[in-house]
């Protein structure tokens, strides 16, 4: 029969300090006071080393060891046992129950000291249900509890899943006000003011948590332990999640069959033996301080849904993140009536890498108002080797929409209507969604979404995309950083080829602003993802995640930490060598005005006003290499303009540009921008951006001193602001 016994912590009397212990001897102690009690009214000869500890409160470390009167030890109640030490925050008591059960049968636990960070009526309840179902092999369950606040500051109850590691979307929570009594615990140095009174003359003791679990191995831990030099085992733990949980149904810990698979953060705990710790060894949360670690450490496992049990598992990890744990799967097939719910099997469609020269690339994208810029753009993807351009538009009022109307007859595209209306999407996240079911989509080898302002330049070869598929043969991912291609002082619209007239651009490495290495992707439609993204496609089916061949524009791997959602190139993935995609998004500074004055295809709530403009028009450098394609270029255009009917359709689109731009030139707040994109500041600006920190990009350039650019700018000057919203 396992003995509950239960143990409080207490106040210090007249203060709203908490010791780590019950009653100690002030001389030589470590203790815990809240941020607003006086310190000298608690240990008037202590000196304050730094801030931390219960509720973010003053930590007084005045000798390296708690030194707790003797009458007050309990240590005879865990002679000789094997004790497992664990902080419990109101998960579910069946889970406790589990946890001891597993460890006691498996592992060789015969004790457990629970530090309950709960109200006093949940702990009522764990005793209710342990006491009702003996765990086999478990001589003492203790539980320890605290009047005080055990948790940190900073942070809302433990059960949300705003404390969830991995969770998505942290940027949109609702999070509620910091709970000190339900916050995760934060008040690591009770582990030693626990072993001094508790369990000391343990045999040994593992701290992990009520939520975690060992993975079986041939020598318990504890054994190893006891064997140790220094008396220290680590413990190194892995968050693991449901794959799904049955409806009505809480988590178990075998239900915890999947690990994302581009985490590499661990949790680190301890197994020690106490009398084999040296001297001046103090236990903290994940680490032994003054003991020397020289074994290898031991793996357990983070059951996460039994941490968030109220909170789906698609909103504590990316579903699209988890794979399969072969062991743990069959840990849980091993345990009769345990089977938990597995990952769907997804089919991978892939067949024979087509041949360079005879794969079939398709294009989508979105327009509106874009008419003057249409010719030159599929005449410059049909040159480059693109087969197939399906285009979504608008609300166009330009002629947009009738030019690819000619296109489409000509059996040059294929025009659709944006279905965004009534669904509560993005105009762009509308059409790649309706995109996916379209043949020319489906039966494409290569698929990508390319806007109408971005240009593949292709390095290699002869610019051409069998060129670049010869050259990262085997990949099904190829990913085109942008280069960002400003208006180089050019101000008035002409109707000239956009790579033919802007070749003022950035660096090729430059991190600001965080746009400046967005990419987009080509990739093969076989089923590794579920759907077509903006930048890349999303979904990853991770059963198919060893088929993911993913390169940069260098043709080298992209590393895993990017193949769930990542948008833009890092310093350790960037490559320009084989593929570059110039981005033109400001063009000329009155082709701008009718580019705010459309709108966006994604960000449709946020203005393309001066900061804007500010961020993405980059004219620092030059790059010229687009040239490489500029004699199929000009021939496939003139081929299209020699169509009477495509001819006569750009003009007008070309005509309709202008006098919009007229007409926008004429209203007193397009009159007074077009000034400010044109002024001799901004002009001087767009080739400073190396200079600039992430901060500036945000504020906007009224945050950028007159004096800092008027004279001339020494090359290590940097300037940056404090943090700032987001601006549009």
């Amino acid at each position: 029969m396992t003995q509950i016994l239960r143990r409080r912590l207490a106040r210090l009397a007249g203060t709203d300090a908490i010791i780590e212990a019950l009653p100690i001897d002030t001389g030589a102690t470590r203790l815990f006071v809240k941020e607003k009690c006086d310190p000298d009214t608690v240990l008037p000869t202590a000196e304050i080393a730094a801030v931390d500890g219960i509720g973010g409160g003053l930590v007084i470390d005045v000798t390296s060891k708690l030194n707790i009167d003797a009458s007050l030890r309990e240590a005879d109640l865990f002679v000789g046992k094997n004790v497992g030490v664990a902080v419990w925050q109101a998960e579910d008591p069946d889970n406790l129950r589990a946890w001891a059960m597993w460890h006691a049968s498996r592992c060789g636990m015969t004790a457990a000291l629970i530090l309950c960070a709960t109200p006093d009526l949940q702990v009522d309840d764990l005793i209710e249900t342990v006491a009702a179902k003996p765990v086999a092999g478990l001589d003492l369950l203790m539980l320890v509890e605290s009047d005080a606040p055990l948790g940190k500051s900073d942070l809302p109850l433990a059960l949300h899943p705003f404390n969830a590691p991995d969770a998505p979307g942290k940027d949109r929570m609702s999070v509620p006000d910091p709970d000190r009594f339900r916050a995760p615990f934060g008040a690591f140095v009770l582990y030693e003011a626990m072993r001094q009174r508790f369990f000391g003359s343990a045999r040994a003791a593992m701290n992990i948590d009520v939520c975690d679990f060992l993975a079986p191995a041939p020598t318990s831990v504890f054994d190893r332990a006891q064997s140790a030099a220094s008396g220290v085992v680590p413990l190194v733990g892995q968050r693991v999640y449901p794959w799904a949980l049955r409806k009505n149904k809480r988590a178990k810990f075998m239900d915890h069959i999947c690990r994302p698979f581009d985490v590499r953060a661990t949790h680190s705990r301890w197994c020690i033996a106490p009398a084999r710790l040296p001297e001046n060894a103090a236990l903290r949360l994940v680490r032994v301080r003054d003991a020397p670690v020289s074994n290898p450490p031991q793996m357990y496992w983070r059951a996460m849904s039994l941490l968030f049990p109220e909170t789906p598992v698609a909103q504590i990890v990316p579903k699209s993140s988890l794979i399969e744990v072969p062991d743990l799967v069959r840990l849980a097939e091993d345990i009769p009536g345990k089977a938990p719910l597995r990952p769907p099997a997804a089919r991978f469609l892939a067949g024979p890498e087509p041949a360079p020269s005879e794969a079939h690339t398709t294009v989508v994208t979105c327009m509106k108002n874009e008419g003057p810029f249409i010719l030159d753009w599929i005449a410059h993807n049909r040159a480059v080797g693109v087969s197939e351009h399906l285009v979504y538009t608008n609300d166009c009022t330009d002629g947009t929409d009738v030019f690819l109307d000619v296109l489409q007859r000509k059996g040059l595209v294929h025009h659709r209507t944006n279905p965004f209306r009534g669904t509560k999407m993005k105009p762009q996240h509308a059409a790649l969604a309706a995109a996916a079911r379209e043949d020319v989509v489906q039966s494409a080898d290569w698929v990508a979404a390319i806007d109408v302002d971005e240009f593949l330049n292709i390095r290699v070869g002869d610019g051409r995309l069998e060129d670049l598929f010869e050259a990262t043969r085997g990949a099904n991912m190829i990913s085109a950083t942008w280069r960002l291609f400003g208006n180089g002082n050019i101000h008035r619209f002409e109707d000239v080829p956009v790579t033919e007239q802007f070749f003022d651009c950035a660096p090729e490495f430059i991190r600001k602003p965080h746009q400046a290495w967005g990419f987009k992707t080509l990739f093969r439609n076989i089923g590794i993802f579920r759907k077509l993204g903006v930048h890349r496609p999303k979904g990853l089916n991770t059963q198919h995640l060893s088929h993911l061949n993913w390169v940069n524009g260098s043709g080298k791997p992209m590393p895993k930490t990017m193949f769930r959602n990542a948008w833009r190139s890092t310093p350790e993935s960037i490559g320009y060598d084989l593929v570059a995609l110039n981005h033109y998004a400001v063009r000329s500074a009155e082709s701008f005005l009718v580019k705010r004055d459309r709108g966006r295809v994604n960000h449709v709530d946020r203005d393309q006003g001066l900061n804007y403009w500010f961020r993405m028009n980059n004219n620092e450098t030059r790059d010229t290499l687009i040239k490489r394609i500029a004699p199929a270029f000009r021939a496939e255009r003139a081929r299209l303009l020699a169509d009477p009917d495509i001819a006569a359709a750009h003009a007008t689109c070309v005509g309709n540009h202008r006098n919009m731009i007229t007409r926008l030139k004429a209203r007193p707040d397009y009159a007074s921008f077009y000034a400010q994109l044109t002024s001799a500041r901004m002009e001087r600006l767009s080739r400073l951006h190396r200079h600039f920190g992430a901060n500036v990009f945000l504020a906007g350039p009224d945050v950028i001193p007159d004096s800092l650019i008027e004279e001339e700018v020494a090359p290590d000057l940097f300037f940056t602001v404090p943090g700032t919203p987001p601006a549009a």
